[in-house]
């Protein structure tokens, strides 16, 4: 955090609490990481990683309060989010990826309460030639997006970041009430 918590506003005390109780996905690891000190007066930053098999993605998660509040943000609080995720190599062809890519982050915020959303999807193809020709072709999709809740409690703003962080890695989202069994992830 940015500051000591002892010193944060309750709000920001609150929506940490809110992170620390959230039903998240169990097939991503979550770890409290240092939060960026100059973008806001208080902040709070988780790193996630997915282990699902056969699957590659991680990402950042980062929590911003402004009790002043900031215009762009249109609120006082600002999630900004990472996702970097390993695909298939077909995705590299595919001139829609992206649209697609940003389909799952509305999928994902769908029942979040925000507002303000914005960010980019980068799509990077590594193709080898020469004496590395017989390599596949790797791709790697980059999603960097921002929102603002519209309260404090971000248990359902980090469940969807590791929704989307599944969705990008092409892991299917385990349905409401299903647990998922050992090993069957993928």
């Amino acid at each position: 955090m940015a500051r000591d918590l002892a010193s944060a506003p309750p709000a920001f005390q609150e929506a940490l609490r809110s992170l620390a109780h959230a039903r998240t996905r169990r097939d991503v690891v979550l770890t409290e990481t240092p939060a960026p000190s100059r973008i806001a007066p208080f902040a709070a930053a988780i790193d996630g990683h997915l282990t699902a098999r056969d699957a590659e993605a991680s990402g950042r998660f980062v929590v911003l309060h402004d009790p002043e509040g900031q215009d762009a943000w249109e609120g006082v609080f600002r999630v900004v989010a990472l996702v970097k995720a390993q695909v298939d190599a077909e995705v590299g062809a595919d001139d829609l990826w992206a649209q697609a890519a940003w389909s799952w982050l509305d999928d994902a915020l769908q029942t979040v309460p925000h507002r303000a959303s914005g960010g980019t999807v980068t799509k990077t193809v590594n193709e080898s030639f020469g004496e590395l020709a017989t390599r596949p072709s790797e791709v790697q999709v980059e999603l960097r997006v921002s929102w603002t809740p519209t309260d404090t409690d971000l248990g359902p703003h980090i469940a969807a970041w590791t929704e989307l962080m599944a969705s990008c890695a092409g892991v299917p989202p385990v349905p409401e009430g299903v647990t998922a069994l050992p090993g069957g992830d993928r």
